[in-house]
């Protein structure tokens, strides 16, 4: 779920057990520091990467229960303090997705982060296993499957879910004939575990970090795992932690997230300083607009000229879930539709066709893997059928897609552990920071992981719209208080409230 993210918005997207549920031997196998390979530290090579940025790759077990087999390679990276004499330990950035790339996300805003906590850390990362630069993960899923409209499965215009429930078989069963022991592998509790070897590789008894999206849940996991292995911990934009559901409950909250976070972008296309390319003269005209439109691209889809694809009511649904991400994205959905409103509808749209092109394998298996071996999901198609149709009467924006049906439904494989519980057992050492209308882990679902940790955690609030929060909304007053966290441990005494 990392807000600047491509693979973030297939989930954020897009997260009964106790704590101590997993099997004793893969506990055991990651209890103790034992010594893993050291790491072969080199100059960076990847485009856009931070100057005097390092990248390795950490061997790590395959499956945790077997810590002398068969290894994968974890890609990782580590951009060094500035002040050595002003260093306290390592601060690992934790990308969202699930499949956000953390090398990528140190190469876009590690400097950002060392000038903000006054070179107090080395700031790292790492590439989960499937993404990026570590062992790879594929599916082998046809391209008419991995486009992001196939993935996600929007409902047909009549809310039917029958084309995208064969979809999301075909994806299931690529999976199974393709995926192999990787794919298997791809778990939140493995991520957590290849976070610790991490930390034993870098010399660290404890780790700082800043988990975004999901990369807050996998913090949380990794927290609840590894209690006292966490120094100064951030959950940036969490979701409901409710491990009976996990990431299906992270989908469907999204259904409310649009409806929390169009209001924004109304206010924003109806001002006056849009000149013209107002879409409205009243903000409240927005909504019904955007409505009226995409009901009629579910009746008549428009075509676009440069590649004769059509816009249908979905793409258009598509896009606009995806630009309440962050205002920057705004003017992505006042384009179109100012495109399909300025035109006949028998004309072709001069406007660019969006989402081209399809995901990539990688992307696809990690999501696939993640969401689906880190929980049980239903198997019954007539129950989506029902979710689909409640959702949709509930919050058209969405049109039931948060509801709707997902590879999971015929995963052919049981999920190895249980889910992990989040509790309020550990260190009083996590900030959680929250936008109030986030689109992708609304406030509500942060209000349940803020409940989990009880006395563990404060939660710092920002008034505001978009997904990601630290140095991304530009509000000064929460990017005060986690900087100030992560610099000097000092916390809010009690939970509060950021303003615009």
């Amino acid at each position: 779920m990392r807000s600047r993210s491509r693979t973030a918005v297939i989930v954020s997207l897009s997260a009964a057990a106790c704590a101590g549920a997993l099997s004793v031997p893969v506990q055991a196998a990651v209890a103790a520091d034992s010594p893993v390979s050291s790491l072969a530290w080199h100059p960076c090579a990847a485009e856009g990467s931070a100057p005097g940025a390092e990248c390795a790759t950490l061997p790590v077990p395959l499956d945790y229960r077997k810590p002398s087999g068969r290894t994968v390679g974890i890609a990782v990276s580590r951009l060094r303090s500035d002040r050595p004499q002003a260093r306290r330990g390592a601060l690992l950035l934790i990308a969202g997705g699930p499949g956000g790339s953390g090398v990528e996300e140190l190469a876009r805003r590690g400097n950002d982060v060392r000038k903000a906590t006054k070179g107090a850390y080395d700031i790292v990362s790492l590439d989960p296993r499937g993404v990026g630069g570590s062992t790879a993960a594929d599916c082998g899923v046809a391209e008419d499957d991995r486009r992001i409209l196939s993935l996600r499965a929007w409902p047909g215009p009549d809310g039917g879910i029958s084309d995208g429930a064969a979809r999301a078989r075909r994806i299931a069963e690529a999976c199974a004939r393709n995926g192999g022991d990787v794919l298997r592998s791809l778990t939140t509790r493995n991520q957590a575990r290849d976070m610790d070897r991490f930390r034993v590789a870098l010399g660290e008894k404890k780790l700082s970090a800043v988990g975004t999206s999901y990369g807050a849940y996998a913090g949380a996991v990794y927290a609840q795992m590894f209690p006292e292995r966490t120094d100064r911990w951030v959950l940036d934009s969490s979701g409901d932690p409710d491990p009976s559901r996990v990431v299906r409950g992270w989908l469907a909250n999204m259904a409310q997230g649009a409806d929390d976070a169009f209001p924004d972008f109304a206010r924003w296309a109806a001002d006056p300083a849009r000149g013209k390319d107002r879409l409205a003269g009243r903000a409240e005209d927005v909504r019904p607009m955007f409505l009226a439109m995409a009901a009629e691209l579910d009746r008549k889809p428009r075509t676009f000229k440069d590649t004769g694809h059509p816009l249908t009511g979905n793409l258009l649904r598509q896009v606009m879930q995806m630009s309440l991400y962050g205002s920057e994205r705004y003017p992505d959905l006042a384009t179109l539709m100012q495109a399909v409103r300025n035109s006949s509808s028998n004309d072709p749209l001069t406007v660019a066709e969006p989402l081209t092109e399809p995901l990539s394998q990688r992307d696809v298996a990690v999501f696939a893997g993640i969401v689906c071996n880190d929980v049980a999901w239903p198997r019954d198609v007539a129950s989506y059928e029902r979710a689909v149709a409640a959702d949709r009467a509930r919050h058209p924006l969405t049109a039931g897609m948060p509801a709707t049906i997902t590879p999971c439904a015929f995963w052919k494989d049981a999920p190895e552990e249980k889910p992990t519980r989040i509790t309020d057992r550990g260190p009083s050492n996590i900030l959680m920071v929250q936008n109030l209308r986030d689109p992708a882990t609304p406030h509500f679902g942060a209000l349940k992981m803020r409940e989990a940790l009880g006395d563990r955690a404060r939660l710092v609030t920002v008034d505001a719209g978009g997904h990601g929060v630290w140095l991304d909304t530009g509000n000064a007053c929460s990017d005060r208080a986690v900087s100030e966290f992560l610099v000097s441990g000092e916390r809010p005494a009690a939970d509060t409230v950021c303003r615009g």
